[in-house]
């Protein structure tokens, strides 16, 4: 079946409308209509083909929010008029010990939901930037919000399973001080998230006008970076810290922050790499620096249902299919609070 979406043709051309195809949905597919779509930095990193491997024509996103229209024979999870959600995997090999662990997102055949290789034609998956997808039912998730809120909800798919994991997995809680880097798309979300987990959360921030902003989303201090006093006021202070920054920087002014056996986990992708961290800041006090990508399908749905109990969704702002190209040049300038959602009723206009 053809659908309208909106992709590039090539790396440095823009994005166009465009048809392309969907297979009809196997015995264990559902059919979604495409309500609302997150736009994620990743998405501009591989449609300007700044990440070695695109293929064209892609059609990016993977922060997918819509209800579903069709299900297949033998699907036993979802049903029509369900309001589910999709995020960065569309399918893995099911049977390696990752997807045995719910882990498919360190599955080594896992494949993303757009620029990932696929029988059907053209050969590789395209994204969300459309009118409708078909997805194996594994990788649908439920939403629980309120309808009202479905736009909002679309970047949990990504940004929110990106910073919720890592939170998770190194056990952040009450009686915890974290540090979240970087307040954009994914700062905000690891802000709401540690707080509502009970952490006492510090934010950094290069941007002495994002101090209120940092609060209002639920920081209680707040550490512009570039103060050398107030960095070290938090010197051995942090038992965790999340680094959402996606350029490179300097690693050992975060570190030193870390009390003894405390972890930093890089969760932000820079196209070319941090400037290598002074490895005594690591082995005199036992720190560790780790990295974390999304996360598997049983923990995006608990983010999900975390996300319905405490009433937290993304800041966004709302665009129009046809603004895609000034919203990828506003979220290089850092021109958004916090994430861009593409209106995809506005694709069949």
């Amino acid at each position: 079946m053809t659908v309208k979406a909106y992709g590039a043709h090539a790396g440095d051309q823009a994005l166009v409308s465009m048809d392309i195809t969907r297979r009809e949905p196997g015995a264990h597919d559902v059919l979604i209509d495409i309500a609302f779509c997150g736009v994620c930095h990743s998405d501009l990193h591989t449609v300007r083909a700044e990440w070695a491997g695109t293929q064209f024509p892609c059609v990016p996103g993977h922060e997918i929010v819509g209800r579903i229209s069709a299900v297949g024979a033998h699907v036993s999870s979802h049903k029509v008029g369900d309001l589910v959600g999709v995020g960065c995997i569309v399918n893995s090999c099911k049977h390696c010990a990752d997807c045995g662990d719910g882990l498919e997102n360190y599955c080594d055949g896992m494949v993303g939901t757009y620029n990932g290789a696929t029988e059907e034609k053209p050969g590789w998956t395209l994204g969300g930037y459309s009118q409708q997808i078909v997805v194996h039912e594994r990788y649908v998730l439920r939403v629980r919000h309120p309808e009202q809120d479905l736009a909002a909800v679309a970047p949990l798919l990504c940004a929110g399973i990106t910073t919720y994991s890592p939170l998770r997995h190194w056990n952040v809680g009450p009686g915890k001080k974290v540090g979240v880097v970087g307040i954009g798309g994914l700062g905000h979300m690891g802000i709401k998230l540690a707080r509502a987990m009970g952490a006492h959360v510090v934010a950094f921030t290069t941007s002495e006008s994002k101090r209120a902003d940092a609060r209002a989303l639920g920081a209680n201090e707040v550490v512009v970076s570039r103060n050398a006093d107030e960095m070290a006021a938090h010197v051995q202070s942090l038992d965790f810290i999340l680094d959402t920054v996606a350029a490179p920087h300097d690693l050992d002014a975060f570190l030193v922050l870390l009390k003894r056996d405390g972890t930093m986990t890089l969760v932000g992708a820079p196209a070319t790499p941090h400037p290598s961290p002074n490895v005594f800041n690591q082995i005199m006090k036992r720190r560790a620096i780790a990295g974390s990508m999304i996360g598997g399908i049983p923990e995006t749905q608990e983010m999900l249902d975390f996300c319905a109990e405490y009433g937290i969704v993304a800041d966004i702002e709302l665009i129009r299919a046809e603004e895609i190209n000034v919203a990828y040049e506003r979220m290089l300038k850092g021109d958004v609070k916090y994430r861009f959602v593409i209106d995809n009723a506005t694709l069949s206009k």
